[in-house]
């Protein structure tokens, strides 16, 4: 169950979460507040939780816009090769190249990213944008495929499948039946920032919370691990700016 209210300096969500075990605040872009909290806690103590946090909730508000300020998105994609996009933490240019093939075909390299399209796709830039998504979102998998083995296997875990999607606030997820679920964004965070994530999940296996067990258990897993999860805290919402999801039944869905 969620609730929304808007306050003067930000926005609230209200969040009654099954699997919560304490009351928790989470500040995101757009001046947004979500509280989440346990059914069982009353309602009036999550809320007296929330005006306790006030002061934090200001700070972070004011530390998020002035990262945003200093870190403007990039421009919408002209698709005319002088884009730029964010590949393993490095901004690449995205170079495109006429080709005669029926669809088109992307090349990823260390310092460009090349499509490969017919030159008649340039005036429907959207099949560009889904072509190189796709190859993205393949890259990805092929990844996260690798890096979770190699975790898994050094934490001596298994999971059960893999699957990569375009979440809007979850960077990774592990369901009870071991199914994770990681956001293609992560190829373009530097490769520590993803293998992070997948560290992350895979603990998830053995301790379900984010108790200071979990954390105990992440830190033996990937010692030094906190500045990567700062990172995406800090920088993660420049990821959505690259190749926007789309409304539903928007063009090239």
């Amino acid at each position: 169950m969620q609730f929304e209210l808007f306050r003067e300096d930000y926005r609230l969500r209200e969040k009654l979460s099954p699997k919560a075990r304490n009351i928790r605040v989470e500040v995101r872009p757009g001046r947004e507040v979500v509280l989440v909290y346990p059914r069982w806690v009353p309602r009036s103590e999550a809320l007296a939780f929330l005006r306790s946090r006030g002061d934090w909730i200001r700070e972070k508000i004011s530390e998020m816009e002035q990262h945003a300020a200093e870190n403007p998105p990039p421009p919408p994609a002209r698709w005319d090769g002088t884009d730029e996009l964010l590949l393993r933490g490095e901004t690449v240019p995205v170079c495109i190249e006429p080709a005669s093939l029926r669809r088109p075909s992307v090349r990823f390299e260390s310092h460009a990213i090349t499509v490969f399209a017919p030159a008649a796709l340039r005036e429907q830039p959207h099949k560009l944008e889904l072509a190189l998504k796709r190859e993205l979102m393949h890259l990805a998998q092929v990844e996260a495929r690798r890096a979770l083995d190699e975790e898994a296997a050094r934490l001596d875990v298994r999971y059960a499948d893999l699957r990569i999607n375009d979440p809007q606030t979850l960077w990774g997820s592990c369901n009870p039946g071991g199914v994770i679920c990681l956001s293609w964004r992560l190829i373009m965070a530097p490769p520590e920032v993803f293998r992070y994530v997948v560290v992350h999940e895979l603990c998830h296996l053995v301790q379900a919370n984010h108790s200071q067990r979990f954390w105990r258990l992440v830190e033996r897993q990937m010692p030094g691990y906190e500045p990567h999860k700062r990172w995406l805290r800090d920088r993660g919402q420049q990821l959505h700016h690259y190749l926007p999801r789309r409304p539903a039944g928007g063009a090239g869905h």
